[in-house]
């Protein structure tokens, strides 16, 4: 096996896969010691039999030919479990790969469980193996080897005839139509946009008073910044717990940022630690009026916890009479909004979900549908008006 190493050949070989109904994509990328993930392979196979490992670090190679054929249109781009792959590529050309399949996401719908692993599909679908030994190398380090290179054919290869059962699966059961929700998110360039206006967001789930929220915002705001233009993983800048801390505790001094658990000491006095400080300030001088709680905060913070146990046991049982995973249904969140207020601008009561989930919830929590036990499994009965 030999990688492709300059743009010529790249070009040639993307031009016989641009014949192809479908094209299977991989990649494998480093990003331990960075904030953006550093492209060290690309893989692509073709139903004809046409594959090949193409080297992004390949001297003078221009990448030119792959982001052309992620951007054809008459050609379907399919990876498993997508989002680092397309990151990858926005990063790369500002272009997400359109029309776009991702095999994790169809086999949920197909009934193979929440966030199946590729493995599991090769040895269920594709009736294969796949040794895993190369899977956390380094792949940046060259010449790579053979046991490398195979490894990172494979996850491609394979994915060719999963393709091809889960798109005939999904055409018998005419589900296809359940995909596409989750398909406009990943190809969504807001999806890999990281705003460092919404960096809160991921760590906003402890937070309970707005004044901790507003805190919240600058400092993580100011600390995606900062990794981002050193190129630095965020928790080179400061650990999430950190973040946390701070947020939590709104120091207002050198002392007070001191005092916290989670500085290293002699910090609070550094550069780094002035524009805290500074962020601190900002998320202080915000309206709290204006400051939205978290949704999920929100729910917590009322008494629905027997309410939502409820609806995750009827989640459970919908999907395993309908062979789905519970997650492309519905997640705990959306739960727990549906169980607060319920109303209909939620995901769960939208198009397919709310016929095969979503209506059956809102009878329950009306008191119009119960659950029961039958020979060990959950039924759903309607609840006879009186």
């Amino acid at each position: 096996m030999e990688l492709i190493a300059t743009t010529q050949a790249l070009a040639e070989t993307c031009t016989r896969l641009a014949a192809q109904p479908f094209v299977t994509v991989d990649t494998e990328f480093m990003r331990e010691t960075t904030y953006y993930p550093k492209l060290c392979l690309i893989q692509m196979a073709g139903p004809d039999g046409t594959a090949c490992l193409v080297d992004p670090l390949a001297p003078g190679i221009d990448l030119k030919p792959f982001l052309d054929l992620m951007a054809d249109e008459g050609v379907v781009k399919v990876f498993h479990s997508a989002r680092q792959d397309l990151e990858i590529v926005w990063l790369m050309g500002g272009l997400l790969p359109h029309p776009f399949f991702d095999t994790q996401v169809a086999a949920m719908v197909c009934g193979y469980g929440d966030s199946v692993s590729y493995e599991q599909l090769v040895n269920d679908v594709a009736k294969a193996r796949i040794d895993k030994s190369s899977r956390f190398t380094d792949w940046s380090r060259r010449p790579l080897s053979e046991a490398q290179l195979a490894y990172a054919l494979s996850d491609v290869t394979h994915l060719v005839t999963i393709y091809q059962v889960l798109a005939a699966e999904l055409l018998s059961t005419d589900r296809g139509l359940w995909l596409d929700e989750e398909m406009a998110v990943l190809t969504s360039p807001e999806t890999y946009r990281a705003d460092p206006a919404f960096a809160w967001k991921r760590l906003s789930g402890r937070m309970r008073k707005p004044r901790e929220i507003a805190v919240l915002m600058e400092v993580a705001a100011w600390r995606e910044a900062e990794a981002q233009s050193r190129n630095v993983p965020r928790g080179r800048i400061l650990k999430d717990e950190a973040v946390i801390d701070i947020a939590t505790a709104g120091p207002r001094s050198v002392e007070a940022l001191g005092r916290l658990r989670t500085i290293p000491a002699g910090f609070e006095r550094s550069r780094t630690g002035g524009e805290i400080l500074a962020a601190v300030e900002r998320g202080f001088a915000r309206d709290p009026s204006q400051i939205a709680l978290p949704e999920r905060a929100r729910a917590r913070g009322g008494n629905n916890g027997a309410l939502v146990d409820l609806l995750k046991v009827l989640l459970k049982a919908v999907a395993e009479a309908e062979g789905v995973a519970p997650k492309i249904i519905a997640t705990v969140d959306d739960l727990e909004a549906l169980a607060e207020d319920g109303t209909d601008d939620l995901p769960v009561l939208q198009g397919w979900r709310r016929g095969l989930f979503g209506e059956k919830a809102l009878a329950l929590k009306a008191g119009r549908m119960a659950l029961s036990v039958e020979r060990g499994r959950v039924v759903v009965r309607d609840v006879p008006e009186a």
